[in-house]
């Protein structure tokens, strides 16, 4: 039982990074600080989708569903097994991708623009 709630947990986990990812850097609108962290899960997610680095949350949900008796992840990995063709159809993984990067982009200039913003409001040569 504890096996199968370990796998269990290691997919939300996956679920929670992959909606982190995309969507985390709006954290950053209001809390600045947010943007550095995201950027490092951001890179590191590149890493994953271009370099092909495993992803640990991957080998714990295998290693959890293997000693609970159920089969692991497929070799093509989490995305593949969950995400392709049931959330969005196989042939449109690189339209997902795309989206995932440009939401990605519009948090980063969104908050980038938030910055600026709040620097040029606090300056005091902007005072006059």
């Amino acid at each position: 039982m504890g096996y199968q709630v370990l796998g269990e947990t290691a997919m939300l986990l996956h679920f929670a990074f992959l909606v982190y990812v995309t969507l985390g850097g709006f954290l950053a609108w209001r809390w600045p600080r947010a943007l550095w962290p995201h950027a490092a899960t951001a890179l590191y997610a590149l890493g994953i989708t271009l370099i092909g680095w495993q992803c640990p949350l991957t080998h714990l949900e295998n290693w959890g569903r293997e000693r609970a008796g159920q089969a692991g992840l497929p070799d093509e990995g989490f995305i593949e097994h969950y995400l392709t063709g049931v959330i969005y159809p196989t042939e449109h993984l690189l339209t997902a991708q795309l989206l995932v990067a440009l939401s990605v982009t519009l948090s980063w200039a969104g908050a980038l623009l938030h910055l600026r913003r709040r620097h040029q409001r606090n300056c005091p040569e902007n005072r006059a």
